[in-house]
């Protein structure tokens, strides 16, 4: 068995990895740098395409399986969960193979959505698998399984993917954490790690996003109460109370929808990325809060309805684009008077995120905040959990699977090389625990 880490091993994003055994091999997400899509934007490029991102170096690096001739063997393109840094360079790069691209209900609406919304149209069959089942895929000369588990993140339907083959079962880890207590949906799937535990798991690709944090990532409903303790410190007159936050959580939407109503607003979401995501929630039957709201995404409608909050603000709950302070976002294009509403002293703008630790990132947060304060709005920032597990999540899930071999994943090596600390607690060899880094590969 050989896996290579094609994106994803280098950088927070990008996440691609191969799984070859003998003449066949499984690509395991497709995913976009999001800094460098971001970097695209306040170029002002309105449209990509596959050469444009790779000179970005938006697209993982998957030029190396056509040296390494493995390319043409690819049976199989399996997507963990919906989230751009692993789904969005699939419309890109899918057509370079020959095999299915296969995912969760959900992650494969978004995909959906995705290439609708960037008319793009790929060759590859789409195929659907409901979480907690499994489907079969042919190759040369053996016939393997790919276990789709439903594993908590911040999107639903997330999967974590255990491949089946005759050297064993490998288990793809990108993104999780072990929420107990959902807000939306059932706990991790923890009896099908425990048989996969006990059939014997040849390797796990996990995610080490978060490993030097010596916590357990608290649970959604921690996310919740905080959102309501916010809501209930507002002042509920004449202000306006504008939310962001991450658009395909859907169980953070919910929450802010239920809590909104209550302080008896009319709600807006505002923004094609929300409208994307809460489309595809809604067309798995998880958003029933969508006939609660009203959703703006054309230049006209997003003009109007701001016209009606600037005149009636204390009428209004607003959800939109621009946690991160992307250029072009909802938050950003208000925050330049770009757009027919002005922050004033004392209105409430609720980030129900965190800044993803990335330099450019950081910088356009750092600066849309200090444009808004200046109007005197009140910030309420970092009211959110992690969708990541922390070190205790992550030993939890080491411990239960009991793989012969630890890859960590998702990350710069400074966000790896914990789990190699972890993985020595547990009693790994150097041996049994594997630090790549982009274009590497391990023969196990």
């Amino acid at each position: 068995m050989e896996i290579y880490a094609i994106g994803g091993y280098s950088e927070v994003g990008r996440n691609m990895t191969v799984v070859k055994v003998g003449d066949d091999a499984f690509i395991f997400d497709m995913g976009l740098y999001m800094p460098a899509v971001v970097e695209l934007q306040e170029e002002d490029v309105k449209e990509y395409n596959e050469k444009i991102l790779r000179r970005k170096g938006a697209l993982p690096d998957d030029l190396i399986l056509d040296k390494l001739g493995i390319r043409d063997k690819v049976r199989a393109i399996f997507l963990s969960h919906g989230h751009l840094d692993h789904i969005g360079a699939t419309p890109y790069i899918s057509y370079r193979y020959k095999a299915p691209v296969i995912g969760s209900p959900m992650t494969m609406t978004v995909l959906k959505r995705i290439m609708d919304d960037e008319r793009k149209q790929i060759p590859n069959k789409i195929k659907t698998v409901q979480v907690n089942s499994s489907i079969k895929i042919k190759g040369k000369n053996s016939e393997y399984t790919a276990e789709f588990i439903h594993m908590t993140h911040s999107i639903p339907h997330t999967t974590m993917i255990a491949l089946h083959t005759k050297e064993g079962a490998v288990i793809y880890g990108n993104d999780f954490k072990l929420d107990n207590t959902p807000v939306m949906g059932n706990p991790p799937n923890y009896a099908a790690l425990k048989r996969l535990s006990k059939e014997g798991v040849k390797a796990i690709i996990a995610d080490s996003l978060y490993c030097s944090h010596k916590i357990k990532t608290p649970s959604e409903r921690v996310a919740r109460n905080m959102l309501h303790e916010v809501f209930s410190t507002v002042r509920n007159d004449r202000t306006g109370i504008f939310v962001t936050t991450f658009s395909s959580h859907i169980a953070r939407l919910q929450s802010i929808v239920e809590f909104g109503k209550k302080i008896d607003r009319k709600i807006l979401f505002l923004g094609r990325s929300l409208n994307r995501y809460v489309s595809a929630a809604r067309a798995n039957n998880l958003a029933e809060f969508r006939k609660d709201i009203e959703l703006k995404t054309y230049r006209n409608q997003l003009h109007s309805a701001l016209r009606k909050v600037e005149a009636e603000r204390e009428k209004y709950l607003v959800v939109c684009t621009g946690h991160q302070g992307e250029p072009g976002s909802i938050l950003d294009r208000i925050s330049k008077n770009e757009l027919p509403f002005q922050f004033r002293k004392n209105d409430n703008l609720v980030f129900s995120s965190k800044t993803i630790p990335v330099p450019v990132n950081i910088k356009n947060k750092e600066i849309m905040d200090r444009r808004i304060e200046k109007f005197g709005t009140r910030l309420f920032d970092e009211v959110h959990v992690s969708g990541h597990g922390g070190k205790e999540d992550i030993r939890d899930l080491i411990t239960m699977v009991n793989p012969q071999n630890v890859i960590p994943s998702h990350g710069p090596v400074q966000m790896l090389k914990p789990m190699e600390e972890l993985a020595a607690e547990l009693g790994y060899s150097k041996k049994q625990y594997h630090l790549l880094s982009n274009s590497h590969k391990i023969e196990i």
